[in-house]
């Protein structure tokens, strides 16, 4: 694992423009370890402590937010790169909001925030790169929150597909999970999902077919 790990870490946005070399060099310096999570493995509950700094080197995992009624809305899905949760790592109250389990096998690097924190002091690119990450974070949950709380139903599916396309550089998209899944992510049910995408459809908005759908006129989406 450790072979590749360098590699790996290239693409994370807290070692971005460093080499696997330079990264070697730097890791060299600090404690950590690695730990490996089974599929559908409860990482943390809302409400935790953030005790770690730990990146994911391999696999998923699925940020939620659940509210009194027992209601869920997904906020995030965590892919191999990605430091988890660097807000709260340094915060004062470092609880978690929301609470995190794997989607599948994940591998993770995990060291103490004081070897984070060593890293960052010692390193001006590294410095930088987290100040941007943190700033990155704070514009993704004002965006969420426009789209959770400002949103009609129609306006979140459409948005979920026109933000889909422009990922996937194609107005045929396929769709990676499933309608529950995508259904959480904007906190409605997942019959208001399937009724929303068949009046897309019925309109000549889009085209489904099992997992892919084609954007046939983004016009009548709106």
């Amino acid at each position: 694992m450790e072979a590749s790990m360098y590699e790996i870490l290239t693409n994370s946005p807290f070692f971005n423009g460093l080499t696997a070399k330079e990264i070697k060099e730097l890791l060299q310096t600090v404690n950590y370890k690695i730990v490996e999570y089974p599929a559908k493995e409860i990482y943390t509950l809302a409400g935790m402590p953030c005790k770690y700094a730990d990146f994911i080197l391999k696999g998923e995992l699925i940020s939620r937010m659940t509210g009194l009624s027992g209601k869920q809305v997904q906020i995030d899905r965590l892919k191999a790169c990605v430091l988890i949760a660097p807000a709260f790592i340094f915060a004062k109250n470092n609880a978690m909001p929301v609470s995190v389990e794997t989607a599948q096998h994940t591998t993770i690097m995990r060291m103490m925030p004081s070897e984070l924190k060593h890293l960052i002091d010692t390193n001006e690119r590294i410095r930088m790169n987290f100040i941007q990450l943190l700033s990155s974070i704070d514009v993704f949950l004002t965006q969420k929150l426009r789209m959770l709380s400002l949103f009609t139903v129609r306006e979140k599916v459409a948005y979920f597909l026109m933000k889909a396309a422009k990922e996937q550089q194609s107005r045929t998209i396929k769709l990676s999970n499933s309608r529950q899944e995508i259904a959480d992510t904007f906190g409605i049910q997942k019959f208001s999902l399937l009724r929303c995408l068949s009046e897309f459809e019925d309109n000549g908005a889009i085209k489904i077919d099992g997992k892919q759908i084609t954007i046939l006129n983004s016009d009548k989406m709106k």
